[in-house]
């Protein structure tokens, strides 16, 4: 027996006041007349007859009533332990962990034979598959046929186990069935699957949980742990490639790490790892083919994981994207425009350009965006293939100045009104950025465009017109807009470094490279994906154009319908995934296990005792493979006190009552 408030027993304390009400209290006697006293003789009262209780059974009521309440208040408890074998009633419910740690050595294996092993004739039993989430496997039922099916057909996934999700639909269960559960959970109880709270652990009321540990102990396990690569190399760039090798729970020791790409080893390197510790291989020069190339970094880790001894990488190299720049003449806005965008080693497009009076014969869909810097005029030849190409869904830029500005129009935004602003270089008049919108792709990586000073501004008033960043003045400086399926971004200042100083601030060139790769369309995703994330296939306006998927196993995870509808893919196993586009893209996606996986410690024993008694943990001491159970007392103990209440009353009104048809007799005595 146990009390979870046992600081209420100290109200015990009140049992002072019956024993002062019966025994202690003062007595006083009732004066009643008599005629005369010089008859009786004086003498000393004796007061021992006035230390005995009186009122036994009210005393009893009073103190039995002051006692319960302490006690019910401290919420006793009976602490009763059940062996994992013994039988129990309520559905039998077998969860087996299927994750990707349970790959390591015979884990699924014996967690399998082990719930076969506790299947018992006629009794109805749920088979619960989980790793990320929990698959109900079969209807409750007790066909030992159906249920040792549905027990050798679990396979192991490359998802990382959350017993949390397993939680959430033993709950549900619970609700459905509306009877105790008796859960036997087989899993290598791996410490990395507890959430991070441990209220979602809370079994629901009722169930009582058994674990069946798959694994006897912490188990050394080394693992590519992260590999940084590029995603896309542009024309002869090298790539250089960063892989990071771990270990856990294991000693010094030193490993070979090997680069493969194409299925071919391209390099090998040696590193020292500290005991439970981390080191970093760089490969430097890698050049991969032309096209989407498969790599790996690999490890001779020699432990009984091999599944995490390789990560997998999708690097394409491919060609620089035209963008085309249409200028006035100025030789400045193109200089700085060109050492922006192809400052990086491996930079994404190839700059071209063309004076707006050469302008007329130019394709604007040859390019992956159109850039307008401060022109007078546009050709109208090359204005109609604009709006076109721009329609379609492609991109264009515009760059205004004080040109631009004496034309009072903006190219394809038809009823725009235009007026140049001024500023002084001098006495600090010029105008600073007040406000950036900081998850645009233009702003988020340059710094909110901090320092840079707008000494002239071409301010842009049209409908549908987003601002993107705008100076003290409110004056707008980026302006987004969307036209047809393609959008228009226009910049109210130019790139020669008059009209602004932002070609000579540091946020210049990431400010161009992201704007750059926002138009162009360009994804900034990983070199490799998670199990469990989600991979976008097409926009919303893509709708109805069929998109093929090949999974890393050969077979195409979409239907047919599917292949026309779904924007996002879940990315279910490790390997690569071949994307083939509506555009006529072919993509590869490389995708990896959780390494969160690799970390084979087990949960600690006051962990996993508090998870089965659903305390927190310290509160109980039960071992793995026995249940323990609580049997709250208060309400009894609160039960009791209300009838010793009751009781108390009555007995007391009784005594009352008694008491004043005794002084009422008397008075009428007295009075005769």
């Amino acid at each position: 027996m146990g009390f979870l408030g046992p600081w209420f027993l100290a109200g015990l304390a009140a049992v002072g006041l019956p024993i002062w009400l019966h025994l202690l209290r003062k007595h006083r006697s009732t004066p009643r007349p008599f005629s005369s006293l010089m008859f009786f003789e004086r003498r000393t009262q004796s007061s021992v007859k006035h230390l005995r209780l009186q009122y036994i059974l009210l005393f009893a009521l009073r103190t039995a009533l002051l006692i319960l309440l302490a006690l019910a208040f401290a919420n006793p408890y009976l602490r009763t332990s059940t062996p994992a074998g013994a039988a129990s009633g309520g559905l039998l419910v077998l969860a087996i962990d299927q994750s990707f740690s349970m790959r390591e050595g015979d884990r699924l294996e014996r967690a399998k034979r082990e719930a076969l092993a506790r299947l018992e004739a006629g009794r109805r039993t749920q088979v619960i598959a989980f790793s990320n989430e929990a698959h109900l496997l079969n209807q409750p039922g007790a066909d030992l046929a159906a249920l040792r099916g549905a027990i050798e057909s679990i396979q192991p996934t490359d998802s990382r186990s959350s017993y949390a999700e397993l939680v959430r639909a033993l709950r549900a269960i619970a609700g459905a069935s509306r009877e105790p559960l008796d859960v036997h959970l087989f899993s290598d109880l791996q410490k990395t699957s507890l959430p991070p709270a441990f209220a979602d652990l809370k079994m629901p009321s009722g169930a009582r949980l058994t674990l069946h540990p798959a694994a006897d102990s912490t188990v050394p396990n080394w693992t590519v742990e992260s590999v940084i690569a590029p995603r896309q190399v542009y024309g002869r760039a090298s790539v250089r490639v960063a892989a990071t090798v771990a270990g856990f729970n294991t000693p010094a020791a030193k490993r070979t790490v090997s680069l493969w790409v194409n299925g071919r080893e391209v390099e090998k390197r040696e590193v020292t790892l500290a005991e439970n510790g981390r080191a970093t291989v760089e490969f430097e020069g890698v050049e991969p083919a032309h096209g989407a190339n498969r790599c790996e970094v690999r490890i001779d880790s020699a432990d009984t994981l091999p599944a995490d001894d390789r990560r997998y990488v999708a690097i394409e190299r491919t060609e620089p994207l035209p963008v085309l720049l249409v200028h006035s003449g100025a030789s400045r806005d193109v200089l700085y425009f060109r050492a922006a965008l192809e400052a990086s080693a491996n930079s994404a497009f190839r700059l071209e350009e063309v004076s707006a009076e050469r302008s007329g014969g130019v394709a604007p869909s040859k390019f992956a965006f159109v850039v307008l810097s401060d022109l007078a005029f546009v050709e109208p030849s090359f204005e109609d293939a604009l709006k076109k190409y721009v329609r379609g869904g492609g991109a264009l830029w515009v760059a205004l100045g004080t040109v631009s500005a004496s034309r009072r129009t903006v190219p394809l935004l038809d009823g725009a009104t235009v007026e140049g602003r001024y500023f002084a270089r001098d006495a600090e008049r010029f105008q600073t950025v007040s406000y950036a919108d900081a998850g645009h792709p233009s702003i988020r990586r340059a710094n909110g465009w901090q320092g840079v000073r707008f000494y002239h501004v071409v301010r842009v008033d049209a409908p549908g017109l987003k601002t993107i960043a705008r100076l003290s003045d409110e004056t707008p400086v980026l302006q987004e807009a969307a036209y047809g399926e393609g959008r228009i971004l226009i910049f109210g200042s130019t790139f020669d470094g008059l009209a602004c100083d932002f070609p000579l601030r540091p946020s210049f060139v990431p400010f161009i490279e992201q704007t750059a790769r926002y138009l162009a369309g360009l994804s900034d995703a990983p070199a490799d994906f998670l199990v469990d994330s989600y991979l976008q296939v097409r926009t919303a306006r893509e709708q109805g154009v069929a998109v093929e998927v090949v999974d890393p196993e050969g077979k195409r995870p979409l239907s047919l319908k599917e292949a026309a509808t779904v924007e996002s893919i879940p990315l279910e196993r490790e390997g690569f995934y071949e994307v083939n586009r509506s555009n006529g893209r072919r993509e590869l996606v490389a995708v990896n296990a959780d390494r969160g996986e690799s970390d084979l410690t087990v949960i600690a024993p006051e962990t996993l005792a508090a998870w089965q008694s659903s305390e927190p943990a310290g509160t109980q001491s039960a071992g793995v493979g026995a249940a323990e159970t609580r049997k709250n007392l208060w309400p009894y103990v609160l039960a009791l006190a209300l009838l010793a209440a009751v009781a108390e009353s009555l007995v007391g009104n009784r005594y009352l009552n008694g008491k004043s048809a005794g002084r009422n007799e008397f008075r009428k005595e007295a009075a005769a």
